[in-house]
């Protein structure tokens, strides 16, 4: 009677086994929230802010590491008179770093930098949210992986990421391109806005036959009446923040296309072709770090023109005996040939690739090396 009843009685222990089969669904899906590996999903919302914040301190590590560089070439595109004798030489960066340091200590280096890190962080986080987001979209597969898709994914993030951070870049360019001697003298960061925001403006001249695209001439207008030179000359308008938006637009779709294309095409076809599975695990740094580099110096190298026509355009109104003209795309390139013929165009890329090639070493490494501690690998090879 009792073992009968004590069957009986265990026949309805099968709901623990029960429990124990449908367990694992439950504590997979609250192990993300505890101790569990985070998401790789790359469509999830984590996925994206995570990628977002890898990428963001991947760029500022990146532009950190290269900051004199980064004053020495604005100072070399802009032709600031102090330093224009030594743009064109590969000795010039290390001269004109010297004079820099001379007068100004590290602090003049670095001048600028505040306004480089505020704007490369959301730049950069952007740029590879958005890159990532692109990828999906146009390669969902490894067999829809191509060259073109991988340059419009890039040109796009590029593009995306220029549109929400092109202001943060324009005061930056103007607080690198200061050369004044004296400390006292140099326009801080509130000044510098105060300064874009208040810009003057120039009456439009008379058409001429240039792009309608581009057509903020800078021919010299009749003097303004001094009933009207106050509204004329110092209406302010967020508009001026995006001055030079076009060439910049321009410049972003090879840069980025083609640094993402590169950096795709090393990392998915070429390197497995030339390292075993072991190799490449036990190089990874090096191989992302070069892949990088490469991928940069050949962006850098398809987009340099416009980006000297672009830096042109967002300093003319302080240039010595600019007298606040603005000048349209097409008129800086003129003007750039007129003085310097197509080298013009190239001033400072020497300088460029010794900052673009560590630069995008250690932003792309940085960013593969951050998205593994942070949990992301269920990305393609392609995006990282």
């Amino acid at each position: 009677m009792s073992p009968v009843a004590a069957s009986s009685i265990d026949a309805p222990t099968p709901p623990p086994a029960l429990a124990t089969t449908s367990s694992p669904s439950s504590s997979s899906s609250s192990s993300p929230s505890s101790s569990g590996p985070r998401p790789t999903d790359p469509q999830s919302l984590e996925y994206a802010l995570l990628s977002g914040l890898a990428g963001g301190l991947a760029g500022c590590i990146a532009k950190t590491s290269v900051a004199p560089l980064d004053r020495v070439k604005i100072l070399f595109q802009t032709r600031a008179p102090d330093y224009a004798r030594y743009a064109g030489t590969w000795t010039g960066v290390f001269k004109a770093s010297r004079d820099i340091y001379a007068e100004t200590g590290i602090r003049g280096l670095l001048q600028g930098h505040s306004a480089t890190l505020l704007r490369i962080f959301p730049y950069a986080a952007i740029k590879f949210m958005a890159y990532e987001k692109f990828h999906i979209l146009l390669m969902p597969t490894t067999e829809r992986e191509t060259g073109a898709r991988r340059f419009l994914a890039g040109s796009l993030a590029g593009v995306t990421s220029a549109l929400f951070t092109y202001p943060l870049e324009l005061i930056r360019v103007r607080l690198a391109f200061e050369t004044h001697h004296s400390l006292t003298e140099r326009s801080s960061l509130t000044r510098t806005i105060r300064q874009i925001y208040q810009a003057p403006l120039i009456p439009p001249p008379i058409a001429s036959a240039s792009s309608p695209l581009f057509s903020a001439s800078a021919t010299t207008a009749p003097p303004p009446t001094p009933a009207s030179s106050t509204t004329a000359l110092t209406k302010p308008s967020l508009t001026h923040f995006y001055r030079g938006i076009f060439p910049t637009l321009f410049g972003i779709v090879p840069y980025a296309g083609v640094s993402f294309l590169v950096w795709g095409f090393l990392k998915t076809d070429l390197v497995p072709t030339l390292f075993s599975p072991s190799t490449r695990e036990r190089h990874r740094t090096w191989i992302d770090l070069t892949a990088g580099g490469i991928a940069g110096a050949l962006g850098q190298t398809s987009a340099y023109p416009l980006d000297i026509i672009r830096r042109r355009m967002q300093v003319g109104p302080v240039l010595p005996g600019g007298g606040g003209a603005r000048h349209g795309f097409w008129e800086t390139a003129r003007t750039i040939y007129k003085a310097q013929g197509w080298r013009g165009f190239f001033v400072g890329l020497s300088i460029g690739y010794l900052k673009v090639i560590p630069m995008n070493s250690v932003s792309f490494a940085s960013w593969v090396a951050l998205k593994t501690a942070f949990g992301l690998d269920g990305v393609s090879k392609g995006a990282g």
